[in-house]
């Protein structure tokens, strides 16, 4: 077995090569680099999923980074368990080839309960009081301890939100190469977010894109160097490519205007009700799952999409079937944006209406993805002041909303999930390895496997 460390850079794609990336540029070249066909929808879970299994979402289950629980009538997303995930992992198919495989996951999603000998993972702490504390779960549970005594807390702040850095993702970059050195497992994978933050705010042109590659270049610099020294072969490996976007498309609102939403309504504000209305989406970027309650209006609701602008497909069962989406966790119809377009899960028609988590950063209680909680709400004055009187009311032990966020989708400009991208904004893989052709997705876990074990 040859050691193998898998570095997830999110959002890279070879469009983004260049001036700005100096040392993977030059690192690449030296390498073989393979454009992968991305998988539908091209999100993070799905994504993963697809790589550490080999299988479609129709066989692994990971649909989206959420769906629509339907014993329990809820829409979740973002959960953690690796049980979720239906089909062998390629730590499990390693360890059959040789029992004195390890493998450590470092970051990478559905990281808990799984099989792998070593894993991190965000893992904050919901204290009674309503308070959410900075953390991290792992496996070994003490990895977690020793990680922090010498890094400190894990900084999830950095992670997801509007204050959203080049910290966490140096943070993971620390904490892996800690761990590869305690435990040298033969497999590796490590996740780095930090592209796609500002890829979704500003697109691939914003004003600090040139900054924030150079600082994953040098997070990227930092890793490499440290295992090659080791003698550890290294793979750089992405998720998606993120393209410019400028249309919002407010899917959930187009079914309440044909009277298939069901909201609740509690102190003056909405809840979408997904047990009860006839038809809703749970919106994951460029990708929306449709569930329909009620049969009869199925063809109605396949109609009115089809004709709305910016959406380029709408997937009844055959095209599910087609696409490798037909699973049961998927929606009755799954819609796809144009190149220009993406969804948002928001469903109230009044912004006055909306419900109190849509202004906050709260990635569980909202049903579907909304990376509008990248911002600050830009029509608050005093902005910062604010929100230092709320951290100071949180500590004084006062319970506190933390409604920071706006509610204007108009600001992402950035997005991915779609499928059909020139070749440029594709996701990447590059390895000592040669392959004719593009990767699919599916190929990725017999190409890892090849580079531990030999053909």
């Amino acid at each position: 077995m040859k050691p193998l460390v898998v570095i997830d850079v999110v959002g890279l794609s070879s469009g983004l090569l260049g001036d700005d990336t100096p040392f993977l540029s030059e690192w690449i070249n030296r390498k073989e680099m393979h454009i992968i066909e991305p998988v539908l929808p091209a999100v993070t879970c799905t994504a993963q999923s697809t790589y550490l299994t080999g299988k479609w979402p129709s066989d692994h289950g990971i649909v989206a980074n959420g769906w629509y629980f339907k014993d329990e009538c809820e829409v979740k997303l973002w959960r953690q368990s690796n049980n979720l995930v239906q089909g062998e992992k390629i730590w499990d198919v390693a360890r059959r080839i040789d029992p004195s495989f390890t493998c450590a996951n470092m970051f990478w999603w559905y990281n808990m309960y799984s099989t792998a000998d070593y894993s991190v993972t965000p893992r904050p702490q919901y204290l009674a009081d309503g308070r959410k504390m900075p953390d991290c779960y792992s496996y070994p549970a003490d990895l977690r301890n020793q990680l922090q005594k010498e890094l400190g807390t894990f900084p999830l702040f950095n992670f997801w939100g509007p204050r959203t850095s080049i910290k966490s993702s140096d943070w993971i970059a620390e904490a892996s190469m800690r761990v590869h050195d305690w435990n040298n497992p033969t497999l590796m994978l490590i996740y780095l977010p930090h592209l796609d933050y500002v890829l979704q705010k500003q697109g691939q042109a914003g004003p600090s894109v040139s900054k924030d590659l150079r600082e994953i270049d040098g997070v990227c610099k930092k890793l490499i160097t440290h295992f090659e020294r080791k003698g550890v072969n290294v793979n750089i490996i992405s998720e998606y490519g993120i393209t410019d976007v400028d249309q919002p498309i407010h899917i959930n609102r187009i079914l309440r205007e044909m009277h298939l939403i069901q909201v609740r309504e509690e102190r003056g504000l909405e809840l979408l009700d997904a047990g009860a209305s006839r038809a809703f989406a749970m919106a994951d970027h460029q990708i929306a799952h449709v569930y329909v309650n009620d049969p009869t209006c199925l063809e109605a609701v396949k109609s009115r999409l089809e004709e709305t602008p910016g959406i380029e497909l709408v997937l009844d069962a055959a095209g599910k079937k087609q696409y490798h989406l037909d699973h049961p966790r998927s929606g009755d119809l799954v819609v796809m944006a144009d190149e220009r377009s993406w969804f948002t899960y928001y469903y109230w028609i009044d912004d006055r209406r909306a419900p109190d988590f849509a202004r906050m950063v709260d990635i569980h209680k909202k049903p579907g993805f909304d990376p509008v909680e990248m911002f600050l709400d830009p029509e608050k004055k005093l902005i910062i002041p604010r929100i230092a009187l709320k951290v100071l009311k949180k500590k004084l032990g006062f319970r506190m909303v933390m409604d920071v966020i706006p509610l204007n989708a108009g600001l992402i400009k950035g997005s991915h999930g779609r499928i059909g991208m020139q070749d440029s904004d594709k996701p990447i893989l590059v390895n000592g390895q040669k392959h004719t052709g593009n990767l699919e997705a599916t190929d990725v876990q017999d190409t890892l496997l090849e580079a531990i074990f030999g053909e």
